[in-house]
């Protein structure tokens, strides 16, 4: 009996979400997209290169251990 009332306001929610629009700091944007073309230069996944890499000797090594 429920399922209705429940699917209703799932559907006002949904309308709502696609039909919102908050207004635009166009000024703000633009801040934040000047900001990120100066760090364009380093590369984005050079932290996580470090981070993870693992020379191919050592995995290698590991292997043979087993």
């Amino acid at each position: 009996m429920g399922r209705g009332r429940q699917k209703a306001k799932h559907t006002k929610v949904a309308r709502e979400l696609k039909y919102y629009s908050p207004a635009t700091n166009y000024s703000e944007l633009e801040r934040e997209l000047a900001s990120k073309q100066s760090h364009s230069d380093e590369d984005a996944w050079a932290e996580y290169a470090d981070k993870y890499n693992v020379d191919d000797d050592e995995d290698d090594a590991a292997n043979d251990d087993r």
